[in-house]
């Protein structure tokens, strides 16, 4: 087929207007889409992650949408896994594949290596985080630095996540940091057999604030409210990383009664104007191969004539 062993990776911040030109270029490229959004996976979270609508899905085949309930959390090694066997279907269609969405660190992985090869066992695991309440954060650094002498290797030693899971990786696996990190990096990434051509759609920033804003109008107006009811009663708390998403965890706080109904709309404004001003810095520093195309002047044709490959 034309185009074999190529990835094209179309993504941009929250509300730049990914999914209609994600549409139009699979349709005309015979393609199908990958999502690389870490909350369409969840089903039922569909207002307020502005998941493709049933016509949209209906266009083009779709893979990794409505995957898993909301009670269930999805990571990176999972995501990897079933990115990896939809791509390789993709292509035994004979088929083209188009990747799209705008979680940063589930896109990296279509450019270079996001998982290593340690495995923590639960136990250790669990022995880690009671001791980050009993002993605290700063304890936990310093058993750190034990056992990693020649430093930390940038580690944030602020982020009480990022401290745990380096001590969980150095006490599994008897190495340090710096070691771990030299052998994730000499690895192959999960598409190191793929070309990858990617674009970053931009917008002018009062632009995309006004599409927010409408965004957000119109979730409340089909029924995002009712929406996370029903998911809460589905258990979506169980769940951290979807339960605290944009939209979902300012409408549980309106149903805890610790939010108002009528500051709702510009709280999920206010956090999700946040969420694209770290999207643009993250794009800008850990994927500064993607192409920039203006997402008011991005025709299909031409969407990755510019796009080097990887």
């Amino acid at each position: 087929m034309t185009g074999a062993r190529e990835l094209h990776v179309l993504t941009g911040p929250t509300a730049v207007g990914k999914t209609e030109l994600a549409l139009r270029w699979a349709e005309a490229n015979d393609a199908e889409i990958v999502s690389a959004d870490s909350l369409l996976f969840y089903r039922g979270m569909n207002i307020g992650t502005a998941k493709p609508t049933p016509a949209e899905l209906a266009r083009v085949p779709h893979h990794l949408i409505d995957i898993v309930a909301p009670s269930q959390p999805m990571n990176i090694a999972d995501y990897v896994e079933r990115a990896r066997a939809a791509v390789d279907e993709i292509e035994a269609r004979g088929r083209r594949v188009l990747i799209t969405g705008g979680s940063g660190f589930y896109l990296k992985a279509f450019f270079e290596p996001v998982v290593d090869e340690v495995e923590v066992p639960v136990s250790l695991r669990a022995k880690v985080e009671q001791d980050l309440v009993n002993r605290g954060l700063a304890a936990l650094v310093a058993e750190l630095h034990e056992l990693n002498p020649a430093g930390l290797a940038g580690l944030d030693i602020a982020n009480p996540r990022r401290v745990t899971r380096a001590l969980e990786r150095c006490l599994a696996s008897g190495r340090t940091l710096q070691a771990l990190k030299a052998d994730f990096e000499s690895r192959p990434g999960p598409f190191a057999d793929w070309t990858v051509r990617g674009v970053l759609l931009v917008r002018e920033a009062a632009e995309l604030e006004d599409r927010i804003i409408r965004r957000v109008d119109q979730m409340l107006a089909d029924g995002l409210v009712a929406e996370v009811s029903r998911l809460d009663d589905a258990g979506i708390r169980q769940n951290p990383s979807a339960a605290r998403s944009i939209g979902y965890r300012e409408t549980l706080a309106v149903l805890d009664g610790t939010l108002s109904r009528e500051t709702l709309a510009a709280e999920i404004v206010r956090n999700t104007k946040a969420l694209v001003r770290k999207q643009r810095t993250w794009f800008r520093q850990q994927l500064p191969q993607l192409q920039r195309v203006e997402a008011t002047t991005a025709t299909v044709p031409a969407l990755f004539a510019g796009a080097g490959s990887t």
